[in-house]
């Protein structure tokens, strides 16, 4: 055991300090005790004087400002060597899948369109994360498990925009997905093209859907707004005839993002009517959102979430799992009307119809 001497740093507490480097070559740790003993503008000089910095991030107004580090990232770092060469290679693109292991086919074949770029993240629900080491790629990967959990209780709780900020796009993506015709890199020209902040890819004939937006068309790259079935649109710039996309596939900007964030709601975990929201994100919302025609995808409508739920009175696990959906939708559409009305009347203005109607 090295036994350093108490004047060095008085405001240390060395018990701890010697006890957890005590694996380490005395001579080691007091090299780099003297290193930092004789560093020169050391700031314990100053242990006096009280900082308060009001502009600082929330909690921090402590510290000096040169040393706060008020975003993160999803980068991989090493255990050795010096940090400035960890990340050689910084992706621009983060995809992310929420998925179970018997979807596998569908994410590697995903993740095999995807270049260096692009950093994947996998949130798992069925515990079974260590299955997809058969999968070189998925020691790359960056993985999240959290049992019976849905895709947005993972987004609000791990893609905070303050850690995916070194990201242009984040893909949020469900795992039923058939990516044969979809090429990333082109769908990100693409987006950039038409300068969509919110968007996804078109749905092929043959996919589960409920939307005339989503489907795709054959004749054009992007389409932002569409014809649904009479009296299903009162505005021709609203959802779900413009400014929509679903929450299987979005993709979001990092800006969009910063603000879909913060409209998820943290026990809402579904996401239903998220989707008829988006458009309070992007504006104006019937130009900056919109579906890519030219990179379409297959919506498998595999129901393995729903097999996730449990069997309550008799019914099918499913079944509660839908119910659940369904409650959310009506929550979020009455918590954010109720939102505008006070946002409103705080102005001194009468609201009479709700965005989210």
């Amino acid at each position: 055991m090295v036994n350093l001497p108490s004047s060095i740093f008085s405001s240390i507490d060395l018990t701890y300090i010697e006890d957890k480097y005590s694996s380490l070559p005395n001579q080691d740790l007091l090299d780099v005790w003297s290193s930092l003993k004789g560093h020169k503008g050391t700031s314990y000089k100053f242990n006096n004087a009280k900082i308060w910095v009001p502009t600082n991030p929330r909690g921090a107004e402590r510290l000096p400002p040169g040393i706060i580090v008020a975003e993160s990232d999803l980068h991989i770092c090493r255990l050795w060597g010096y940090p400035s060469k960890d990340v050689i290679n910084k992706p621009r693109y983060l995809f992310t899948f929420t998925v179970g292991y018997d979807q596998k086919d569908n994410i590697d074949a995903a993740v095999r369109k995807l270049t260096g770029n692009f950093t994947v993240m996998l949130f798992h629900y069925d515990g079974r994360e260590s299955e997809w080491n058969e999968f070189e790629w998925s020691k790359r990967a960056i993985h999240v498990s959290a049992r019976k959990q849905a895709k947005w209780w993972y987004a609000k709780r791990f893609l905070h925009p303050d850690i995916v900020v070194p990201y242009d796009y984040i893909f949020i993506w469900d795992e039923d997905l058939g990516v044969q015709n979809f090429d990333p890199e082109e769908y990100i020209k693409l987006v950039n093209k038409h300068d969509l902040h919110i968007s996804q890819p078109g749905l092929s004939a043959d996919s589960g859907m409920t939307w005339e937006m989503t489907r795709r068309r054959e004749d054009i790259e992007v389409h932002k707004s569409t014809e649904e079935r009479p009296g299903w649109c009162t505005d021709p710039h609203l959802p779900p005839c413009a400014a929509f996309v679903e929450i299987m596939a979005p993709v979001f900007s990092r800006d969009a993002w910063r603000c879909v964030w913060h409209l998820i709601q943290n026990d809402l975990v579904h996401g239903w009517g998220l989707d008829f929201a988006l458009r309070m994100c992007a504006e104006p919302a019937h130009e900056k959102i919109g579906v890519v025609d030219s990179q379409w995808i297959v919506h498998q409508t595999v129901p393995s979430l729903g097999n996730q739920g449990e069997s309550v009175d008799g019914r099918a696990p499913w079944e509660g799992v839908r119910e659940r959906c369904r409650n959310e939708w009506a929550m979020f559409h009455d918590r954010l009307a109720i939102a505008e009305r006070r946002h409103y009347a705080s102005l001194g203005f009468y609201q009479p119809n709700s965005t989210a109607s």
